[in-house]
């Protein structure tokens, strides 16, 4: 699953949590949260409810926007 790098890191600094404490306290992978951040790829859908849930966003909101087809 796609996910927006600057949203996540965004949501995670709202916390005024490190890598390392959303690690511990979602149980994703300190690496998998510096690999999102960093837009080097997707997550599973499971670690992105994880961290939403932690962050006190909704899954959607770590989403990429994505503009309507034909605007």
């Amino acid at each position: 699953m796609q996910v927006d790098g600057e949203k996540i890191r965004r949501a995670r600094d709202a916390k005024l949590l490190t890598q390392t404490q959303a690690a511990e306290l979602s149980g994703v992978s300190r690496g998998t949260i510096a690999r999102l951040e960093s837009g080097k790829g997707g997550g599973r859908p499971s670690s992105i409810k994880a961290l939403a849930r932690v962050y006190g966003v909704g899954p959607q909101e770590l989403l990429p926007h994505r503009e309507p087809v034909g605007v």
